[in-house]
């Protein structure tokens, strides 16, 4: 029994190691071949390394792919190219079928964007009762409501936040809510932190594990204070023994 019990033991510690790792590697290697497959055949034969070379590089068109959006995003930063782009822009807005597609996908990707840079859409982290009284959801705080909505004072409430809460794994997806500033419970949690506690499905607590370190951090503190006068109060009596 104890043996089985060790093996067992090995044999999920070894699960717990490997499996992150292999997983990861997975993504990306699925991610670095498609953009290859996607964007190698637009890349001129003189400049593919597989022209020269008997094997296939990974991750030359994931290479020529950052190259080129970086180009493009230099010619919209200039005149020139915010012109050019801004025609563009309108034409595609006044497509009868064609608009709505490309403005809902410019939405998505123009918030993901801010969602990852230094002024991140998720401000803070908050808890509301949902679905039921007494239920508490973790929500993301994305800022005040404002415009039609805010306007229009739902339940006649003026001070209204807007949050999003993901639907457990599948964090892309989720609920966007107007709801009273006084009903969402504010977090010191990070974003970050979040995130993780919804991925996982809540089998990880960030939290917890700063709290256990916080809590080993006093009680180390508190033992090293207890220490401190036994010691000079033995050296006193040895000093008076003499």
């Amino acid at each position: 029994m104890r043996l089985g019990t060790r093996l067992r033991n090995y044999f999920l510690t070894g699960l717990l190691v490997v499996g992150p790792v292999t997983i990861t590697l997975y993504a990306a290697s699925w991610f670095v071949n498609f953009v290859d497959g996607t964007v190698k055949p637009f890349v001129p034969r003189v400049y593919n390394p597989d022209t020269y070379l008997p094997f296939a590089v990974p991750g030359i068109g994931l290479l020529f792919a950052i190259i080129g959006l970086t180009m493009i995003g230099a010619l919209a930063a200039n005149l020139l190219g915010r012109t050019l782009f801004s025609y563009g822009d309108l034409f595609l807005g006044r497509m009868p079928i064609v608009r709505n597609v490309y403005r809902a996908v410019q939405q998505i990707f123009e918030s993901v964007i801010q969602a990852a840079g230094p002024s991140a859409s998720f401000q803070k982290v908050g808890l509301i009762e949902f679905p039921s009284k007494g239920i508490w959801s973790l929500v993301f705080v994305t800022g005040d409501t404002t415009g039609e909505v805010a306007a229009a004072r739902p339940g006649g409430v003026d001070d209204l936040v807007t949050v999003f809460m993901a639907t457990g794994i599948v964090p892309p997806t989720g609920f966007v809510c107007f709801v009273p500033r006084k009903d969402v419970k504010l977090l010191n949690m990070s974003v970050e932190d979040a995130a993780k506690i919804v991925i996982s499905a809540g089998m990880v607590m960030p939290n917890a594990e700063h709290k256990l370190a916080e809590l080993a951090a006093v009680a180390a503190r508190e033992k090293a204070k207890g220490r401190l006068p036994t010691i000079k109060g033995a050296g006193n009596r040895d000093e008076g023994a003499a």
